[in-house]
């Protein structure tokens, strides 16, 4: 059900949520303004909310104390130059507002409520949009939030590829932007901002005829939001991430080592077995299912694995081949698996194809003994339908992969 504070942390009847329409009052005191904050943050995934209250550790920890010193800078990460410019970062001072964009799916929305509690339980103020509540929800929610998004001093995000909020993008004033880890998307972003190229996902695949309708007609949005990420004299661009990236020039990017979660659970207690974590790559069409599952099924077998974690978006119906077929014990996390990783138990190796895991899982679990595996994603196992940007992306993905060992393309004669 839908409280007075957002969604309750208890399993809800979603199909009835969805119909009460948005639930927009907040938990915590009441600030002149409402809704208004210095700092507003829109999350669509459990991962961007982790990534939140990474960012919003960092950031009050190194902010100038009230009648003191500035804190010590924080970090860049290792092999990126400095940025030209000053840093102009407002103290959070608790100003924080967290705007949940609510997803669909059931699994997603679970995650989402308990990230909420844990961001209630650090003292930041949530807001929960029913954003795509039902045909008349993303004009309800953008009319809602335009006052307090126009008088915004910074505003975070999570996913730069959003429609949605790029849309959001579009009425912000800030002068501060900063962009959190969305996963592995984060480089492709990136990449695309330095060249000065459409955002679009990089499984994406344009058809024979183009972009489709909805895509011209949403271009003038993302071209704005694009601009909107380019830094001027103006306005200053973050980018948290824990990816290996080489940012664009003006661009500032602040390396997270999860330090937010390293300090609040663990150390794990390791099993004497191996993890396996489970991907989407099926489900959004680049990975063919039956390939996938041989090479699971592989991988179980060559280093003795007996869990499976799944991936938040993978199907039911894939979920219950590996568990019923491969004899794996499939384990559906209530939060990311950074944090379920670190609070344990967990195996002493786990074991991913390319995925956003790869790179933060050594930094979540430094220190604890954990060995990170990945397995080359066999170009032979695309499907038609992937992009042609997906073999050079996914290849790049485990190759920039620090502190984790490679392994060989999995298949049925693995032994």
């Amino acid at each position: 059900m839908t409280t007075p504070e957002g969604p309750a942390s208890g399993p809800a009847p979603e199909a009835a949520a969805a119909s009460r329409g948005p639930a927009r009052r907040l938990r915590g005191p009441r600030r002149a303004g409402g809704d208004d904050a210095p700092t507003l943050a829109f999350v669509e995934s459990p991962v961007q909310l982790l990534n939140v209250l990474e960012w919003a550790y960092r950031a009050g920890r190194y902010a100038p104390q009230s009648g003191g010193p500035p804190g010590e800078a924080p970090p860049l990460r290792d092999g990126v130059p400095r940025q030209p410019g000053r840093r102009d970062i407002t103290p959070l001072a608790g100003d924080l507002l967290v705007v949940v964009l609510a997803p669909h799916d059931p699994t997603t929305r679970g995650q989402l409520r308990r990230m909420a509690e844990l961001a209630r339980d650090q003292g930041h103020r949530v807001r929960w949009e029913e954003a795509r509540g039902g045909p008349g929800a993303p004009f309800a929610t953008v009319g809602a939030l335009a006052g307090p998004l126009r008088r915004a001093r910074r505003v975070v995000i999570g996913d730069p590829f959003s429609r949605y909020v790029q849309l959001l993008l579009t009425l912000a004033r800030a002068r501060e932007l900063v962009v959190v880890d969305d996963g592995t998307a984060t480089m492709e972003f990136v990449s695309q901002l330095a060249r000065g190229e459409r955002l679009v996902r990089w499984h994406r695949r344009r058809g024979a005829g183009g972009w489709g309708a909805r895509e011209l007609l949403l271009a003038p949005v993302s071209a704005s939001a694009r601009r909107k990420l380019t830094p001027n004299n103006r306005r200053s661009v973050e980018v948290f991430t824990s990816m290996p990236v080489e940012p664009p020039p003006g661009v500032t990017v602040t390396a997270n080592d999860f330090a937010w979660t390293r300090a609040t659970y663990g150390p794990p207690r390791l099993t004497r077995g191996t993890d396996l974590v489970g991907t989407s790559l099926v489900e959004t069409g680049v990975v063919d299912p039956e390939r996938y599952l041989e090479a699971v099924a592989a991988l179980a077998r060559a280093h003795g694995a007996t869990r499976y974690f799944a991936h938040r978006r993978e199907s039911p119906d894939k979920l219950r081949r590996i568990a019923s077929g491969l004899g794996l014990q499939v384990v559906r996390p209530e939060l990311p698996l950074e944090l379920i990783a670190r609070r344990g138990p967990i195996g002493r190796t786990v074991v991913s194809f390319p995925s956003t895991v790869v790179h933060t899982l050594p930094l979540a679990l430094a220190g604890t003994g954990v060995s990170v595996a990945v397995c080359d994603i066999d170009p032979a196992w695309l499907t038609e339908h992937a992009s042609p940007r997906a073999e050079d992306f996914l290849s790049g993905v485990t190759g920039s992969a620090r502190d984790v060992r490679r392994l060989p393309y999995a298949s049925a004669s693995t032994t």
